[in-house]
């Protein structure tokens, strides 16, 4: 679920944007805590609005604006803030990055990195019988493409909002709607994990995902994970040329908050430094065998957030972590 949605703190408006699957499972509820949902039939429309009763709001009642800062938010507040703020704008994410995403795709980030090309997670054809779980899965199209080549996907995401959209497109496999802090699955469920600008971007504490990834994975399973590049958070998030210049500090690890009137968040986003990323990765129990930061393809002239051609020609934008459980 790439968002992108960081802000000079007292700016006028927000930088929006961004994010970040056949077959029944024999034998799944071995491996759940919890019966999970099936997604339904696949769906021949790709209209992305679920329909919802009207809401009345008074005359003279304006949205509120939130107002962006860089403060201190521990895990609870940024699980309740993160929930509530994917729940709230699910629609509009599928909307605008529904047709870059696909269906059925499995996009590593704005750049378009595709599995199809990559292999982070193993050969297409070798994916077939493996158990893996997504994690930040949104709509679910990194899980349905996994299906497509013969895998067994579970999405799980926090937002039960994203996942009513992987209902709507459809597909035969699991979903599940908990924190990635407390996976609801049994030691040892899954071959592999994989995350698309999902969870890890969000949450205070990364190596309480990383421990639980590591925790539902089987001895040599593989988690592939791909975040925001860290560098990007020195720089402000916009695609032209006002995005090229250093604005704060690589090493400030302030969270970046949007608040209410009340100061409560209403979204929040973690920053890691690069080092941070693998020191995480290797105290959680991971060997880091790969790191990759994509290079802006020539084909892709789309702009997403703060991610264009411009600056993905000139400084990366994601970064994808490669880890095995020994």
């Amino acid at each position: 679920m790439v968002n992108a949605r960081r802000r000079t703190p007292g700016a006028d408006r927000p930088i929006t944007g961004r994010r970040n699957v056949p077959g029944g499972h024999a034998g799944l509820g071995d491996r759940f805590r919890d019966e999970p949902r099936r997604v339904g039939r696949k769906s021949t429309t790709r209209e992305p609005v679920i329909q919802e009763p009207e809401t009345y709001e008074p005359e003279g009642t304006e949205a509120f604006e939130p107002e962006a800062t860089r403060r201190d938010a521990g895990v609870a507040e940024s699980a309740r803030a993160n929930r509530g703020w994917w729940d709230r704008n699910a629609d509009e994410y599928q909307v605008e990055h529904g047709t870059f995403l696909g269906d059925d795709r499995f996009v590593w980030g704005p750049e378009g990195l595709d599995e199809v090309e990559a292999e982070l997670l193993g050969p297409p054809e070798e994916l077939k019988g493996k158990d893996v779980l997504e994690i930040g899965a949104g709509a679910a199209q990194c899980a349905r493409w996994l299906a497509d080549q013969g895998a067994r996907p579970v999405a799980l995401d926090l937002s039960h909002r994203q996942l009513q959209h992987a209902l709507r497109i459809g597909g035969s496999f699991p979903l599940v709607c908990a924190d990635a802090g407390a996976l609801p699955f049994a030691d040892g469920s899954f071959d592999l994990a994989c995350s698309a600008y999902g969870a890890l971007p969000f949450v205070a504490d990364p190596r309480l995902v990383l421990r639980e990834v590591r925790r539902v994975l089987r001895p040599g399973g593989r988690f592939v994970f791909s975040v925001t590049h860290p560098i990007r958070w020195a720089f402000p998030d916009e695609p032209g040329p006002e995005g090229l210049s250093v604005s704060s500090s690589y090493f400030d690890r302030t969270p970046y908050v949007e608040q209410d009137e009340e100061g409560r968040a209403v979204y929040v986003e973690h920053h890691r430094t690069l080092g941070d990323r693998v020191r995480d990765i290797v105290a959680s129990g991971f060997r880091l065998v790969d790191l990759l930061e994509p290079e802006w393809p020539a084909w892709n002239t789309s702009e997403w957030g703060g991610w264009s051609p411009l600056r993905g020609n000139l400084i990366p934008g994601t970064a994808i972590f490669v880890c095995e459980r020994d």
